[in-house]
């Protein structure tokens, strides 16, 4: 077995063992590409693939804005109360941080593999969820530079 299969063997493994299915999901998929021989695909999941699924992320968010179930009632009561201007704060400042991180992830690829293990150890131990990439490399890049 070749050594990026293997990997992906073990990083499913830590998928299973800290019960995490999308890990384990993300992980066989790239194991039955490789497995396929539909290397061809990996440039373009490389190129378009966060892309893709910040915005399957975006659409899961959004739902209960577009099936009713957040009112226009709800959404400017946001403005009302510490909390909800907190939350508002908060998510101005992920958002900002997730545009640095891309950005750092882009210039500097060889800290991408220890952004990787760190998310993946938290997304399968500490029931994490696999966005931590862009918000670590966003709060890596406020500690050693934007680039």
């Amino acid at each position: 077995m070749d050594m990026p299969s293997l990997i992906l063997l073990v990083m499913a493994g830590l998928g299973i063992v800290g019960k995490n299915t999308t890990v384990t999901i993300a992980m066989l998929v790239l194991l039955l590409i490789r497995a396929f021989g539909w290397h061809q695909a990996f440039p373009w999941l490389e190129k378009y693939g966060l892309t893709i699924g910040i915005v399957i992320l975006t659409i899961g968010v959004m739902t209960p804005l577009a099936s009713g179930k957040i009112s226009i009632d709800t959404i400017l009561s946001s403005f009302l109360s510490w909390k909800s201007l907190v939350a508002v704060g908060i998510g101005l400042f992920v958002a900002y941080l997730g545009g640095r991180g891309t950005i750092l992830m882009t210039n500097q690829p060889t800290l991408v593999a220890g952004l990787l293990i760190g998310t993946l150890i938290g997304v399968a131990f500490f029931k994490g969820v696999p966005v931590g990439p862009l918000i670590a490399a966003g709060l890596l890049s406020l500690l050693i530079g934007k680039s």
